[in-house]
């Protein structure tokens, strides 16, 4: 009767039940209500208000930007292992106050680390914004971080953005269009990046060239990968705390754009990746349980994908990650 309610407003949602709603739906509080997805900066009340806030934001100090970079690095963990629609709160508040910090940041030398930070945390709401199935929000994060990341004049949290905005449009149905964003995405790093990062955007391109259905290129982009990837089981990039990337990680990002390819070695790359997975990742372990799913389900071994599809399906209900449910649901109508 609630719902009926609210859905032809009736009544009201109430705060109790809109704190239920925005964690069960990982929606904000605007979409939940229905307001427009970005609120209006509130209006400085006079002189002295923007004076005291442009004094504030002056002074945020190296501590204080620890402390932003910290809670991202939280809410990072969180949701690796528990899902984005139960951190759609503290991500609103976290990025609202980040913004706050920036807007009434003058001079370069305060602005760039909050921009930095900014930017690192716009692009983590972002992918939580994809996982929800909320695409606009995930657009609009992507923008965000870019504009923040050229404020911070830093060229590898630009192009990490780029790249990852580039899956919303393939996820449209536009991977020509995500291609041609990745690729530019490479261009703005020129010679530099790290090489995690390199490794990164050229497993993405693999990725995308393979849902474009451009199998040399795809090939020739998986093997640009595996030549820039490091060596040994650290997978955290120093210079780019986004990027999660060793060779048992590309291993399964391998297998995932193999199955795409509908290419055989596809299953044996994803159960080694599965052997050495990180069990605290818990939505991309079902990430790969759905890729052997995928990929037996081009060899027609049906009971094989069926077994990887129960598993995919748990794990994504642990997570309550829409997208993958979606991706689950079209594997299993192959059954």
């Amino acid at each position: 009767m609630y719902v009926s309610e609210w859905e032809n407003g009736k009544r009201k949602i109430s705060d109790h039940y809109a704190t239920i709603l925005r964690q069960l739906l990982g929606v904000t509080d605007a979409e939940l209500r229905g307001a427009p997805a970005v609120a209006a900066l509130p209006i400085a009340d006079g002189y002295d208000d923007l004076l005291s806030r442009i004094d504030s934001a002056s002074s945020v100090s190296e501590s204080m930007v620890k402390a932003f970079n910290d809670q991202t690095e939280l809410l990072r963990t969180m949701d690796r292992q528990r899902g984005a629609a139960h951190l759609i709160d503290q991500m609103t508040g976290h990025l609202s106050a980040l913004e706050d910090a920036l807007n009434f940041a003058v001079l370069p030398g305060a602005r760039r680390p909050v921009a930095l930070a900014l930017a690192g945390a716009s692009t983590l709401a972002a992918w939580q914004a994809i996982d929800a199935g909320a695409v606009e929000r995930a657009w609009r994060h992507y923008e965000l971080a870019k504009r923040a990341a050229r404020d911070a004049e830093a060229p590898m949290y630009l192009a990490h953005a780029m790249g990852e905005q580039a899956y919303v449009l393939c996820e449209a149905g536009r991977p020509a269009l995500g291609l041609e964003l990745i690729r530019d995405a490479q261009r703005v790093l020129g010679q530099d990046g790290s090489p995690r990062l390199w490794a990164w955007l050229y497993a993405a391109e693999a990725e995308l060239c393979a849902h474009a259905n451009m199998p040399d290129e795809s090939k020739r982009a998986l093997d640009a990968a595996m030549g820039k990837i490091p060596s040994g089981a650290e997978d955290r990039d120093p210079d780019m705390l986004s990027i999660f990337l060793n060779g048992a990680h590309l291993a399964r990002w391998r297998g995932n754009v193999l199955s795409l390819l509908g290419d055989d070695d596809a299953v044996t790359s994803l159960y080694r990746a599965l052997e050495v997975a990180d069990p605290t990742f818990v939505r991309a372990r079902a990430g790969i349980h759905a890729d052997l799913a995928h990929a037996h389900l081009t060899r027609a071994e049906y009971d094989d994908a069926n077994t990887q599809l129960r598993q995919a399906r748990l794990l994504a209900s642990r997570t309550g990650s829409v997208r993958q449910r979606r991706r689950i649901d079209l594997l299993s109508a192959r059954l």
